[in-house]
């Protein structure tokens, strides 16, 4: 069922969310060839891409394969949001989503992320500045449903002020910055962004299954889904949720999910090591297998020597075939991917 935000069409109510050090380019292209029809690249800091910093243009990496694409940008000064935001609209992104929900220490000391929720004369201006400098792409936000108070209040003024300011749709993860990854999404709290604001209004937090996104919809009537950490080591669930939502309303039994073999977890974990060279290089590739490797593992046994060898070596085809040693020997029998303990929404 395709998504109408804006100017932009999406092929599909559930998208991916950015999240730092996970949606990388090879994380993508393998959740793309396996269902995953919109996603974003990790955040970037404005100040960092108005400086053209390498290691930000870096994130910003994309191939043919990787698109519709969008980029997400952090920051609070309203004339640099402005100048990154123009820089990316030239670098051809379908949309220039605003970071309102970054809840860590380091970002929200600044000013930025969450913290905006606090001062919205300040994300007034921040939107009015985006607004004024882009010209192709759509314009979005994504926030937290308060900083400190969990009625949900902050992000209703927030997303009225997006609104006013010409934001395309807006994204609420139901959490407040002081939860940080704990406790439940609260889904009314979207409900409420939802009904003081015309434009799409998407949900975010804690949907892993069918019925979890089945009842973010029912209870917030959001437009669409965005998920962070369900698609981690599952490449899968984008096309899953997607079947279940499209398979009838509630009280009807979500069609049989798709479960991945043990071969094809293997193909679908060597592919990301792949990628991850191709695109990274062979140091970082290896660095960044040891979280992948644990995405891919959760809850299937005897997994931990496994992920210990990995964090031990940087030779990524020792790391190749120990990956393939390991799931040659599993039983056919193993359980279905389940969510790994990193929490990045």
């Amino acid at each position: 069922m395709p998504l109408k935000l804006g100017s932009l069409e999406l092929p599909s109510t559930i998208v991916q969310s950015p999240m730092a050090a996970c949606s990388d380019l090879p994380f993508r292209l393998v959740a793309r060839r396996r269902g995953l029809k919109y996603c974003y690249t990790e955040m970037v800091s404005a100040q960092a891409l108005v400086r053209s910093n390498e290691k930000t243009m870096r994130l910003l990496k994309t191939v043919a394969e990787d698109k519709p694409l969008g980029t997400q940008l952090l920051g609070c000064d309203p004339a640099m949001m402005g100048e990154a935001a123009a820089m990316l609209d030239e670098m051809g992104f379908a949309s220039i989503d605003l970071n309102l929900g970054c809840p860590v220490r380091k970002v929200t000391s600044n000013g930025e992320g969450s913290a905006l929720l606090k001062e919205p004369v300040l994300a007034e201006q921040v939107f009015k500045s985006v607004r004024r400098a882009v010209k192709r792409a759509a314009f979005t936000v994504k926030m937290r449903k308060g900083f400190e108070d969990p009625s949900g209040e902050q992000a209703v003024e927030l997303a009225k002020r997006a609104e006013g300011a010409g934001v395309s749709w807006i994204t609420v993860h139901g959490r407040t910055q002081q939860q940080m990854y704990t406790g439940r999404s609260d889904y009314d709290a979207i409900g409420k962004v939802k009904a003081a604001v015309r434009i799409p209004v998407l949900g975010n937090g804690d949907v892993i299954s069918v019925d979890d996104a089945r009842r973010l919809q029912s209870t917030s009537g959001c437009d669409g889904i965005m998920i962070g950490r369900a698609g981690l080591g599952n490449p899968w669930v984008y096309e899953n949720l997607r079947r279940g939502l499209e398979s009838g309303g509630a009280g009807e039994c979500p069609p049989p999910l798709f479960v991945p073999t043990v071969a094809e977890r293997r193909d679908a974990l060597l592919e990301h090591l792949d990628l991850e060279l191709e695109h990274c290089g062979e140091r970082q590739a290896a660095v960044n297998l040891r979280r992948i490797v644990m995405w891919y593992t959760v809850a299937l046994p005897n997994a931990k020597p496994l992920r210990v060898a990995v964090c031990q070596t940087m030779d990524v085809p020792l790391i190749r075939r120990m990956i393939e040693d390991y799931f040659n020997a599993l039983p056919a029998d193993v359980p279905a991917p389940q969510t790994p303990v990193l929490l990045a929404e």
